[in-house]
């Protein structure tokens, strides 16, 4: 079940992992009012047919999960952008690559919870499939802004394999100390308050 964004997230990079992704863009945009969400990967993409499909929570190919008779994780998150007057949007091009992008208003009463940002990014970075994973992340509020960008080959670089529990453990430290040097720009959102 998909309670948190971060759930989302997770959910579509892992798809873009599967689909033979070779880098796969995470970008994070927050601002007072809005959070919007972008992955874009060089993998197999979809024609017309598949991207229907992949949007029917009664349809799944029967490969990736061989026991399941429906495939949510898109559906649920076209029906979370709705519920709270988001946007959601699906391009893929066959042979190229696919791009969804979302956005949820951060004041509205049925936007999910964001979850756990570093420990999301964490599971990613980590992820047996991931070739490259390149994360932007920026909060521009009226207290001010701040980004940080990531990479798993920079990372990889720097730590050594992103396999032992102590470079997991120092990964998880630094993603944590991103989000900590943006929350002096965090905005409190109240649905309350619109």
């Amino acid at each position: 079940m998909h309670i948190f964004i971060c759930d989302f997230l997770l959910d579509i990079v892992q798809n873009s992992f599967e689909a033979k992704s070779s880098e796969v863009h995470l970008t994070l945009e927050e601002s007072d009012h809005l959070l919007s969400c972008t992955v874009e990967d060089n993998g197999k993409g979809m024609d017309e047919d598949l991207k229907a499909r992949v949007l029917d929570p009664f349809t799944t190919d029967g490969v990736k999960h061989t026991k399941r008779k429906v495939g949510l994780g898109l559906p649920f998150l076209v029906q979370a952008c709705r519920a709270c007057e988001g946007s959601f949007s699906l391009q893929s091009t066959l042979g190229m690559g696919t791009k969804v992008s979302f956005s949820f208003p951060l004041n509205h009463v049925d936007t999910p919870p964001f979850g756990d940002l570093p420990s999301t990014l964490l599971t990613l970075m980590s992820h047996p499939l991931a070739q490259e994973l390149v994360v932007r992340r920026t909060l521009a509020t009226v207290k001010g802004d701040g980004e940080y960008q990531l990479s798993k080959s920079e990372l990889g670089e720097i730590l050594g394999p992103l396999t032992s529990s102590g470079t997991l453990n120092l990964l998880k430290e630094f993603l944590v100390s991103q989000e900590e040097d943006l929350r002096q720009y965090y905005v409190e959102h109240s649905p309350f308050l619109a």
